[in-house]
């Protein structure tokens, strides 16, 4: 079972440590942070993200939320073994 609805990292962790779901899947922090597995991995603060921007308008809010370090996230993704 996969599991969402407003989980911080440290809720997660203990959600699958009880068994309580076998995964967690991120939304709205995920697209304020496009680089998530970085700072959950370095344990740096996550950005806010603005839930005024979200299903409408321009770009903004969706594609403008700046990376943790300049490496592609395609590229932080495959460090982790999350994609091929």
């Amino acid at each position: 079972m996969i599991s969402s609805a407003g989980y911080t990292p440290a809720i997660a962790t203990a959600a699958i440590e009880v068994d309580h779901t076998a995964a967690i899947a991120f939304g709205r922090l995920f697209i304020s942070n496009p680089d998530l597995v970085s700072p959950i991995q370095t344990h740096t603060a996550l950005k806010a993200y603005d839930r005024k921007t979200f299903y409408g308008g321009d770009a903004h809010g969706y594609t403008d939320y700046p990376t943790l370090d300049a490496a592609p996230v395609t590229e932080q993704l495959q460090s982790v073994a999350l994609l091929p």
